[in-house]
């Protein structure tokens, strides 16, 4: 079994993305040996000066390595049968995750937005439930930890539940483990109505688009009721203000 870890930056999180710990915790709290850790570049000023502030992560073995979103744009939206115009203004929300399920290899891919952690509770296992929930029924295409500590509204909100896991339709882009191949297919031009609860401003973005697909086909997506991960947007130039330890808190997100 094979697994991508991989995250993202872009013009307004770099900084404290790149110049603090926060990547190695996230990668740390997987508690698992990933075959590519990878970070997608996208929106920055200043390529150059992104780069410079990677290449130490990577001599450290943090990272394995980093691809710039905007080289493979064309290539991915032509696999997926998908343009900047049908994305509209999901366009710049959408395009580092097609960038990067376009590009994964291995037979897993987990990701993480830069404002998503795992959270110090969670179970050391988390991973590998996931892995074996996705292997265990061809119906869940989506694994997820449950979201800032909320298990109450995952279980009101899902189809179903069982020791592990609480299962829906529901889907998020801030976290998600998949198998790669599933996601590999033009599966991002289906509609369901219900997918009108995404939020307008983001257009026809990524999350609503597999949203629908999976709505369509009753896939479900799986949230483990033994770990949550935590979200958390950034403050305006939070690494400045030295929050990264503030934002790994769990007592942030306290119900």
């Amino acid at each position: 079994m094979t697994i991508t870890f991989e995250t993202k930056v872009w013009e307004g999180d770099w900084e404290i993305m790149l110049k603090t710990d926060r990547i190695k915790t996230m990668i740390n709290r997987c508690y698992h040996h990933f075959d590519e850790k990878i970070l997608y570049v996208n929106n920055v000023k200043d390529y150059k000066k992104v780069e410079s502030s990677i290449r130490p992560l990577i001599d450290e073995g943090i990272l394995s390595k980093y691809i710039i979103v905007a080289e493979y744009v064309d290539e991915a939206l032509r696999h997926f049968s998908l343009s900047p115009e049908k994305l509209g203004k999901g366009y710049y929300y959408s395009i580092a995750e097609l960038v990067s399920i376009y590009l994964t290899q291995t037979k897993y891919l987990l990701h993480f937005s830069g404002d998503s952690i795992v959270s110090p509770w969670a179970s050391r296992n988390w991973l590998n439930a996931g892995i074996a929930a996705l292997e265990k029924n061809q119906q869940i295409k989506i694994f997820t930890l449950t979201w800032n500590y909320r298990y109450k509204e995952a279980k009101k909100d899902s189809q179903y539940c069982d020791r592990e896991n609480v299962y829906g339709h529901n889907f998020s882009d801030q976290m998600y483990l998949i198998k790669t191949e599933d996601f590999k297919n033009p599966i991002y031009n289906e509609y369901h109505p219900e997918s009108e609860v995404f939020p307008s401003y983001g257009g026809e973005l990524f999350e609503k688009r597999v949203y629908s697909w999976m709505r369509q086909h009753n896939y479900l997506r799986a949230a483990y009721r033994h770990g949550s991960y935590l979200h958390r947007n950034y403050p305006k130039e939070a690494w400045k203000q030295k929050l990264s330890i503030a934002l790994n808190s769990p007592n942030l997100f306290k119900q």
